[in-house]
């Protein structure tokens, strides 16, 4: 899991206590959640929706908080370039994710279910971790999030979802205090700031490709296909009788349009060295093995809303990996 897709993982707790507590969706909080994104093969890539409307305030600079003393008040998860990742807050964490995928139905008996706890607790650490990260880096970013702001937002939910009492028995119906509640609020508002800075980043019209594919599960399969196209067979017809994407084979391996940037490398650079009408030789991606053909390109295509969004989220991961890997990081639970 790639480090923006780890922090992503926190933000829909809150949405999916709601779930089994029976909440209305008018009720739920004020978080980003994740929504389904642009599907190529069997890639997906992930997308940051913010609430229709939603204006965030104009960013300003804050002091950076000063080191932790050295002995912490108490026991840890982590420690992120001196600051504390607390093992209670991290706990927790992992207890609410663990219920929500018990309410949809998980066996944590089942060899499947340890394999998702076990999942769960790596990517909890790694996403608390990131979250330390995408504070710590904001700054220079010049954005910032000041305790009126969050306490005005909290405030607003509240008055949201139907007033204090109600406020109150969602809390602890999801096992919260009203301080969680503002921390995972604080932390989901940076963190879509800093997703601004980068989305902003991104042109209306960029390089698009529109290409399609056909996977194969072996080598020997896929040299049979190509030879096949080589001969002059249809592209479409083999892609829906031969093709192993189940995704893409009935629409005869139809990917869409595409720029730089959201899918795998491999099958990037094979694309975009094609011309229309042209067919790639046998591209290696994961397990699979695809033949690529492009059907039209655009140097100035217009890019959807969700592929700027996307975008945007590819130059956030770039940034956030760049932190983590001149962070000084130590771990204190196993996962």
């Amino acid at each position: 899991m790639r480090a923006a897709r780890r922090w992503l993982l926190i933000l829909p707790l809150l949405a999916l206590a709601l779930v089994g507590c029976g909440g209305e969706e008018d009720r739920r909080p004020s978080v980003a959640t994740q929504s389904p994104g642009v599907v190529v093969g069997q890639e997906t890539v992930s997308v940051v929706t913010v609430e229709p409307g939603q204006e965030l305030p104009t960013a300003v600079f804050t002091e950076v908080p000063p080191m932790p003393t050295a002995t912490p008040p108490a026991p840890l998860a982590a420690l992120v370039n001196g600051e504390y990742v607390f093992l209670a807050d991290y706990e927790r964490r992992v207890a609410q994710y663990e219920d929500a995928l018990l309410v949809q139905g998980l066996d944590p008996a089942s060899d499947e279910g340890q394999v998702r706890l076990a999942q769960v607790r790596q990517d909890v650490l790694d996403s608390l971790i990131d979250y330390v990260l995408i504070e710590q880096g904001a700054p220079s970013l010049g954005v910032s999030l000041s305790d009126e702001e969050l306490e005005a937002q909290v405030e607003a939910d509240i008055a949201a979802g139907g007033g204090q009492a109600a406020f109150d028995e969602w809390l602890q119906a999801t096992g919260q205090t009203r301080e969680d509640y503002k921390e995972m609020l604080r932390q989901s508002l940076l963190s879509q700031r800093v997703l601004e800075v980068f989305a902003a980043q991104v042109p209306a019209e960029i390089e698009q490709v529109h290409a399609r594919h056909i996977m194969a599960d072996s080598e020997e399969a896929a040299q049979e296909i190509l030879a096949l196209l080589q001969e002059g067979n249809d592209f479409v017809a083999l892609a829906r009788e031969r093709s192993t994407d189940l995704a893409t084979r009935e629409n005869g391996g139809d990917l869409g349009w595409f720029p730089r940037g959201l899918v795998a490398p491999e099958l990037e650079n094979a694309a975009f060295a094609l011309q229309p009408g042209q067919f790639s030789g046998i591209v290696v991606l994961g397990e699979g093995f695809h033949i690529i053909q492009v059907v039209e390109r655009e140097d100035a295509r217009p890019l959807s809303p969700e592929m700027q969004l996307d975008l945007g989220l590819a130059l956030f991961d770039q940034w956030l990996e760049e932190q983590r890997e001149a962070a000084v990081i130590e771990r204190f639970v196993s996962e």
